[in-house]
């Protein structure tokens, strides 16, 4: 019976040390979190009338920036980060926003012409005179007043997602 109840002791002792081992080994080879290394900061930034056409700018941030005129036109700026930015007259024809953040923006005659915008927040944004043709507003968190306004002059059907721009807003036909 001692036998019995030493040899059960050292299997005990050899599974819980086993244990141990594998957890060891598993935290030693967990490498730290990294941010995306792409990521940008424009934090407060003059963009003013730049080119950033046709660019890989996923994740990025553009929290208070000037970016009038600015050509953001076939950029994927998917979860980028734009508010309180000033995108007056800017060209957004065919950029991937997706799940962008664009909070207390000006898009003032901004051209967001096949512009894809699922999932993005675009609250307390203004649209004044900005081209929605084409541009896919699926999922998207937008001001009620803002999608009034939005659907008066939303027509087309967006080229990559096959979405209609007055469907994606939830325009009542009239």
């Amino acid at each position: 019976m001692q036998l019995s109840a030493i040899s059960l002791i050292k299997r005990s002792i050899v599974v819980l040390l086993a244990i141990a081992l594998a957890c060891l080994w598993v935290l030693l080879g967990a490498g730290p979190a990294f941010a995306q290394a792409k990521t940008i900061n424009y934090t407060n930034t003059n963009l003013e009338n730049r080119d950033f056409s046709h660019m890989d700018l996923v994740g990025s941030v553009f929290v208070s920036a000037e970016m009038r005129g600015t050509n953001f036109a076939g950029s994927n700026m998917a979860n980028a980060i734009l508010t309180k930015g000033n995108l007056l007259g800017a060209n957004l024809t065919g950029t991937n926003l997706e799940g962008a953040l664009v909070d207390r923006v000006t898009l003032y005659k901004a051209d967001l012409t096949n512009a894809i915008l699922v999932g993005a927040t675009l609250t307390r944004s203004i649209f004044d005179d900005s081209i929605v043709t084409g541009a896919d507003f699926t999922d998207a968190i937008i001001d009620r007043y803002d999608v009034t306004q939005l659907c008066k002059r939303a027509d087309g059907t967006n080229p990559v997602t096959g979405v209609a721009t007055r469907v994606s807003l939830g325009c009542r036909d009239s």
